[in-house]
Parts: C-alpha cells; structure tokens; sequence
C-alpha cells in the first residue's frame, strides 16, 4: 500500500479516464493533484471527491498543447507540493487528450499539429519538465489507446500520436531506469466515455457494433480502466516497466 504521503499527478482529470483514475488512487490512499484544461467546476467537483475519501486533492490548470506553459505550471506545482511537505511527487500520469477523427486524406494540417501537440510533444516536454519533481523510484503512467494495434478508419493521426508515444514509454523506461522510475503505457479499447464526441457511450449502434467485435462481449467503462492505472502506480506492480498493457476486454483478437 502507499505510504500515506504518496502524491500522484493526473492530467486531464476533470472527466473520463482521468477522473476515474485519480478517484481509485484516492481510494489506494494517494494524494492527487489534477489538471484540467478548461472545465475548472469539474475538477474541483473531482477534487471534492478526492477530498470526501479523506485524501488531500489540488487542482490546477494546465493546457497541454502550449510548451510553453510547462515551466510556471511546474512553479505552481512546487507551490502545491510545499504546502503539502514535500518537494517531488511520486506518480505521474499521463491522460489529458483530446478526439479528432478525419479520414486520412482529409486530416489538415491544423488537425495534426493539434493532436501532435497534445498527445506527443505534450507529453514529451511536461514529462521531461517535471522529472526534477518527480521522487527516485516513483513511476509514469503514459495513456495510449488499442488504435496502436487494430486500426480504424478516420483515426490514423490519433493513432500515430499515440504511437509515439509507446515507443517514448519504452526509452523512458531505460533513461530513468538509473533513478529507479518506471514507466508504462495502458492502452484503452472502446470505452464509453465523452471522448471524441461521446459516440462510443451514447449511440447504441456504435455500442453494438464495438461489443460484438470485443471478447467479452460489451464496450468498456471508466471503471474498467481507472483501476488498472492505479494497479500499474501499486507497488504490487513496481517490476512492470517498459510495457504497453492493453485494457480492452479483447477487442479485434
């Protein structure tokens, strides 16, 4: 279990995933801080939950997408985190995104640049950003999506992003082997949540389609995820490093 000032950092945790993911740490006994983009009522509403499992929450905004935005938020986290006593946080979790889906012949540039900027360069620079706040021997969660493995038409730069991103995981996973921190990619299937416009939780079509191509024979929830990227921050989990774990319920097997 963790010990009881361990501090995870979850981005885009207003909604979905990342909300789902930084309730289930709380329940672990983690600290969160979150980040959101523009909803700043729901993260607070995350936070008062977070705060109502009897952990401490903070919330700050982010905006994944602009680099140059990275250095003060980390001056506002050193803020948070001096309040709380502590100089680093131990878990990193890598889920703000957004959903855009074109055809690959139709993807503008401005739709590439946009996912790039969010789901990679994003990712990239805020990781290497934080690593001076981040404790030896803590852990990085990456969030990529089985898009990596099957493919779908009209996500083909959502996809490329996100796999980047695993290969990103992989080297992480080496060049911060020294200072004891691993780090992995979770890989959602079909989930049922607002993303990319909310067709997979609210058309019955969809819904049905998705579940007969999934072993299990549904869509997935944000239940089905949240607790496997807390399980992957757990300490029963410190000896996964480097890996892509898919939680998809065995979609397009």
């Amino acid at each position: 279990m963790p010990t009881q000032h361990t501090i995870a950092l979850v981005t885009g945790a207003s909604r979905g995933l990342g909300r789902n993911a930084a309730l289930h740490l709380a329940r672990q006994g983690v600290d969160v801080i979150i980040t959101y983009h523009a909803q700043r009522a729901e993260a607070e509403a995350v936070a008062a939950e977070i705060t109502g499992l009897g952990r401490r929450a903070a919330v700050l905004q982010l905006d994944s997408a602009q680099v140059a935005s990275f250095a003060p938020f980390a001056g506002q986290l050193r803020t948070v985190l001096a309040g709380w006593g502590r100089e680093q946080f131990d878990f990193l979790v890598n889920n703000a995104g957004i959903g855009l889906m074109a055809p690959f012949a139709d993807t503008s540039e401005a739709m590439f640049d946009q996912l790039m900027n969010i789901h990679f360069k994003g990712v990239f620079f805020l990781t290497q950003t934080l690593l001076p706040l981040i404790a030896d021997g803590g852990r990085i969660v990456n969030i990529s999506s089985g898009l990596t493995r099957f493919s779908m038409p009209g996500m083909s730069a959502y996809a490329a992003m996100k796999g980047a991103v695993e290969v990103l995981t992989r080297y992480l996973a080496k060049e911060l082997g020294a200072r004891r921190i691993a780090v992995n990619t979770l890989a959602p299937g079909a989930i049922a949540t607002d993303f990319g416009g909310g067709d997979v939780r609210d058309n019955p079509h969809v819904q049905q389609y998705l579940a007969a191509q999934t072993a299990l024979g549904r869509v997935g929830e944000p239940d089905d995820i949240g607790p496997m990227i807390a399980a992957l921050l757990s300490d029963s989990h410190r000896w996964v490093n480097g890996q892509r774990v898919e939680v998809s319920g065995g979609i397009y097997l």
